[in-house]
């Protein structure tokens, strides 16, 4: 249906419409749309949209799907614009991104957006996002008693739960990526039975990106659980959480940038005990920088996993990391180093090249993880991990089996210590 026709009285009532430059670049989205709505949807380019927001019957819309790509972020000041407008109608905001800036895609929804599909679109994506407009936030401030006594946890007061940080040694190296969907992998990591509890924290308290990975708002109940204090009572430690999909709670970085010595050492090994006595598997995405309180986040570790890349970078801050926890006498045997974008099993000169470099750094690189692609960026942004979005992609795959292996090892030692 074209834009004209739209502005004009139509006898088929129009339940939603499609927002973009050229809605002929996004092919399967009109084939979706067809397949959904029939001919009750229209197309708008941007400028006709921002007439058509001007007139009420723009109100009666269900929803809009906005469809841009790389080119169209010269004109993210209207598209943001339209979804201000939408919002003022009432109108739902499903976005359609074909290579979009991360950037623009967070601001955008940020405003109000209700739902992001990549494009070219998957199998179903649009009807699911369509289903989820109706559908109740499923995020939520996480109900402590219902957390310690939820059949899927079974983890009571006094519990003993481990320790796991991930911190990448250069940037880029995937640090944040890792700590979310090993979270997540752990927290569904049972095909039968109660699950484990699992907390995700994010402790980069100045550009934290858990939140935009798991599409979780930054509450203010976390700037006061960071405040110093001398204790943590349960309400403000429930308080500051949040609850993803019913699986495993999240304590995310603060709404404001905070300097990284805005907590201390011992503020650290409050909230880590806390954490411990009411979770099985405690997930902490560290800043890049060392600081005061890592040497508490090494200790309480169980193991301390340090993502890498196959380059001069990652090999020159493992020799500088190492010597300076041995300079201070901190165990640097607790690191276990992630070697991810892992070249792909035929590449010989590659293995030849990771062999050099565990022999020349005195260590073992435990674990590879291959280059997820495309899809890991996409689930990223879309905020949710990769277990949901591509479960079959070989980087989940493999962060799969790392949960397993953890959760094998506790549970050996949960039994034997029985």
């Amino acid at each position: 249906m074209s834009s004209e026709a739209l502005l004009e009285d139509d006898p088929t009532p129009l339940i939603a419409c499609t927002i973009s430059r050229d809605v002929q670049n996004f092919d399967l989205l009109i084939e979706d749309m067809e397949t959904e709505l029939g001919e009750a949807w229209g197309d708008l380019s941007f400028e006709d949209a921002r007439q058509f927001f001007r007139q009420p019957e723009s109100g009666a819309l269900k929803f809009v799907a906005i469809a841009l790509d790389h080119e169209d972020e010269s004109q993210l000041a209207l598209i943001a614009d339209l979804v201000k407008s939408a919002k003022a109608q009432d109108v739902k905001v499903i976005l359609i991104a074909d290579e979009v800036s991360p950037m623009a895609l967070h601001q955008l929804l940020q405003l109000g957006a209700e739902d992001f599909i990549p494009y070219p679109l998957p199998e179903d994506a649009l009807h699911d996002a369509i289903e989820r407009l109706d559908a109740p936030q499923k995020v939520a401030a996480v109900d402590f008693v219902e957390a310690t006594a939820a059949p899927q946890a079974q983890l009571q007061s006094g519990a003993n739960g481990i320790i796991l940080p991930v911190q990448s040694m250069a940037g880029g190296a995937g640090a944040t990526t890792i700590a979310v969907n090993l979270a997540w992998e752990l927290a569904t990591i049972e095909k039968k039975g109660p699950q484990p509890r699992v907390l995700l924290i994010d402790f980069n308290l100045q550009f934290g990106s858990v939140s935009t990975y798991l599409d979780l708002p930054r509450r203010e109940a976390v700037y006061e659980l960071l405040s110093p204090s001398d204790e943590i009572d349960d309400d403000l430690f429930k308080g500051a959480l949040l609850n993803f999909n019913d699986k495993m709670s999240v304590l995310t970085s603060p709404a404001e940038i905070l300097p990284l010595d805005f907590i201390e050492a011992q503020d650290v090994e409050r909230l880590l005990e806390k954490a411990r006595s009411h979770f099985d598997y405690v997930i902490v995405d560290m800043p890049a920088t060392l600081v005061s309180w890592t040497e508490t986040v090494l200790n309480a570790a169980e193991f301390y996993f340090a993502p890498i890349t196959l380059d001069l970078r990652s090999a020159q801050n493992i020799l500088r990391l190492r010597n300076t926890l041995k300079a201070e006498e901190l165990p640097f045997e607790k690191l276990r180093f992630l070697l991810n974008f892992a070249p792909k099993g035929i590449d010989m000169s590659a293995k030849a090249r990771i062999k050099r470099m565990a022999e020349n750094l005195e260590i073992a690189i435990d674990v590879q993880f291959p280059d997820g692609g495309r899809p890991v960026r996409e689930a990223c942004d879309q905020g949710v991990p990769l277990g949901i979005e591509a479960t079959k992609n070989p980087l989940r795959k493999e962060i799969h089996k790392l949960a397993a292996s953890i959760h094998a090892r506790q549970t050996e030692q949960l039994e034997a210590a029985q």
